[in-house]
């Protein structure tokens, strides 16, 4: 049975809007505003048909100058309502979802994916469904039963026949309207969610991997790919513009039947006829109620997939079962015939890997391009699993068949286990201290600036401060100090195994290798996995492995290195 049908639609929104809990007054002031916006529209409609109705018998202008001045400000009123109801329901949603990101945020740094490559649609397009969960589906909802409530209590008091009749009216047009809108929704709003991901992971793809995907000639197929998805997409979309236009059309309909209704009921009771036309009126600007609320309850279907998806990142603890007691907090990674292709049609990436990374351990993977280095990193990392072979952590010793598959490992019980400077290092547009502080929120300036002198980074800190904005991405930065930063954080985080993809990129060889010398002896004793180009400065790694084509060209220690010129 699937997660989404196991976890109720009402207990997912309940986990979604625990995060409002703290803002409660804000949600509840802008409700109440919202609510009153909507009393305002309706009040007006009727205090301007009974001062038209009124004004028609040319009474003395006296007996309608309270209705006059209730008009205008009805008309004020709602426009400021509605102006403060915005801004105060907008503050409130902006900063549960500031919330509501960090929380996926911090979830997606302690346990990368593997393989889902929606993790940027969770991040942006899923978390705006939570947004829309209060702006365009809770508090319309809530506003427009409030003012429905109002509206028969209301009529009750002209009539119990003519409150009764609009009573049906609203349950069929405000209720029963809805859940057929959010029915007819749900069937193709259900696929919206995943479409949307996969156009964006498609799109993500194409744009940042064109290079790769060049090179092993796949772009044609990604494209097709792409392509694909986005006919789907437009083509569910379509079909729900349809059903929507439907339901609208029918409700439009029923409001003027219900006010139809309204009148003849009232006729009959013997109402005055100013009443008769102020309740016949009052009952088509309410019926226009139903229109929101229709437009809420098909919202509300629409985003249930993306709240089902955030929901999974809000609340997803380990599992006390998985993972490994290691007591001393290290790990030991091995690789046994692993291997990965990325498509059927093509060479493997990587083929027939065997490499043991017990704790202390340092293996430099050197390469041409094109030869598996960074895809043999994302092994390690529990980014993507092997398609043959194994990828397991493991108490450290010999290998005694216990082992866990890295994708799967407790990072609950194993805390920055495996991490480091990858490819597509990210540096935010933010200070250098924000950036650095997202691989240890506590740490200290001192540790900061540590971290940074091992990085080599030192002096151009020391002269700008750690306050300074890098810009988008590091923009700000040259691209050796760009590399350099995010070293440093790949250092302070302080993992068990460290993994650096061309640390040095960008520096000059003598800077390069001290550099790495530093790195290295604030290390001790902990494992380093190193990927680059150059032989030179490897004399202090275990062992070097050379990778051509996806396999193990050589093995070698020391020795190998100075004999092949390092």
């Amino acid at each position: 049975m699937r997660r989404c049908d196991v976890v109720s639609r009402g207990g997912v929104v309940r986990r979604v809007l625990a995060f409002a809990y703290p803002l409660r007054w804000r949600f509840v002031g802008a409700g109440l505003l919202a609510a009153g916006t909507e009393a305002a529209g309706l009040g007006l409609m009727a205090a301007a048909t009974w001062l038209l109705a009124t004004a028609a018998g040319q009474p003395p202008l006296i007996a309608l100058s309270i209705a006059i001045v209730l008009v205008r400000a009805l008309a004020i009123g709602r426009g400021v309502l509605r102006y403060v109801e915005r801004l105060a329901s907008h503050d409130a949603v902006l900063r549960m979802v500031t919330e509501v990101r960090a929380r996926i945020f911090a979830t997606l740094v302690d346990r990368p994916p593997a393989r889902r490559a929606d993790a940027l649609s969770r991040m942006v397009s899923d978390v705006d469904a939570v947004q829309d969960l209060v702006i365009r589906v809770l508090l319309p909802m809530a506003a427009a039963g409030l003012v429905a409530d109002a509206a028969v209590g209301t009529a009750l008091l002209a009539d119990p026949a003519v409150a009764l009749v609009l009573l049906a009216g609203l349950l069929v047009t405000g209720v029963a309207l809805p859940l057929l809108a959010a029915r007819l929704a749900r069937h193709g709003a259900a696929r919206l969610a995943p479409l949307r991901a996969a156009y964006a992971a498609d799109t993500v793809d194409l744009v940042h991997g064109a290079a790769d995907l060049a090179a092993f000639g796949a772009r044609p197929g990604y494209e097709a790919r792409g392509a694909a998805h986005a006919e789907e997409l437009a083509r569910v979309e379509r079909a729900l513009a349809r059903r929507s236009f439907a339901v609208d059309a029918a409700a439009t309909a029923l409001g003027g039947v219900t006010a139809m209704a309204v009148l003849v009921t009232a006729l009959s009771r013997g109402l005055p006829g100013v009443w008769i036309a102020v309740l016949a009126v009052a009952t088509l600007a309410a019926g226009e109620l139903a229109l929101s609320l229709l437009a809420a309850a098909r919202k509300g279907a629409e985003i249930q997939g993306s709240l089902h998806r955030v929901a999974e990142l809000l609340d997803e603890p380990g599992d006390p079962a998985a993972g490994l007691p290691i007591p001393d907090g290290s790990v030991h990674l091995r690789l046994r015939g692993a291997g990965v292709r990325y498509r059927h049609d093509a060479a493997p990436a990587l083929h027939d890997i065997d490499l043991d990374l017990p704790p202390g351990h340092r293996v430099a993977i050197v390469g041409p391009s094109g030869a598996g280095k960074s895809t043999l990193l994302a092994l390690l990392t529990g980014a993507i699993p092997p398609d043959t072979g194994t990828a397991t952590a493991e108490p450290p010793g010999p290998a005694g068949g216990g082992g866990t598959p890295i994708t799967a490992y407790d990072r609950e019980r194993w805390p920055v286990a495996v991490t480091g400077l990858l490819a597509d290092a990210h540096l935010f547009h933010a200070s250098v201290r924000d950036n650095l502080l997202l691989a240890r929120p506590g740490a200290t300036d001192e540790e900061l600036l540590a971290a940074c002198r091992t990085a080599g980074l030192a002096d151009w800190v020391a002269e700008h401060g750690l306050d300074v904005r890098v810009g988008e991405d590091g923009a700000e930065l040259s691209g050796g100090q760009r590399q350099r930063l995010a070293l440093a954080r790949a250092v302070l985080a302080d993992p068990h195994v460290l993994l650096l993809d061309e640390p040095t990129e960008g520096l000059d060889p003598a800077q390069a290798d001290a550099v790495l010398a530093a790195v290295l002896a604030d290390r001790g004793g902990r494992s380093v996995v190193l990927v680059t180009h150059r032989l030179t400065g490897l004399d202090a790694f275990d062992e070097v492995v050379v990778l051509d084509g996806g396999r193990v060209k050589e093995r070698g220690t020391q020795g190998w290195v100075r004999a092949h010129g390092g």
